[in-house]
């Protein structure tokens, strides 16, 4: 069993930055595969960004070049540093872990454990 615990969202202007952190706990977290997906009112949730074992990252485009995840397997932590924000990236934000490596990391199915979620507001 793995606990996750996402912290850092709030309101935020146009074109600011948040930096969300996601706590991990019960389990080896080094063992597992990271993502963040998001969810606005009335849409399906939506990828965000994913962290292997190894470090590699995949971003869809929507958020590529603005979003950044990292890990910190010390501290059981994932990160997501998001710059730029735009109206558009307003939603609760989940983050989620995985433990089969096969897939890519991309779609909520491939994951076994989500934490509350976390408000992002981006206003202009």
């Amino acid at each position: 069993q793995v606990q996750l615990v996402e912290s850092g969202g709030g309101s935020v202007q146009t074109g600011g930055s948040l930096r969300l952190s996601c706590a991990a706990s019960g389990s080896i977290f080094s063992n597992y595969g990271m993502g963040w997906f998001r969810q606005a009112p009335g849409k399906e949730r939506e990828f965000v960004a994913t962290i292997r074992r190894s470090g590699s990252t995949y971003y869809p485009d929507s958020v590529k070049g603005r979003f950044t995840i990292s890990r910190d397997n010390a501290k059981n932590t994932v990160y997501l540093q998001m710059n730029s924000l735009k109206s558009e990236d307003t939603a609760v934000y989940y983050c989620a872990a995985r433990r089969s490596t096969v897939f890519l990391g991309t779609s909520p199915g491939q994951y076994d454990y989500w934490g509350q979620g976390t408000q992002v507001t981006v206003s202009s």
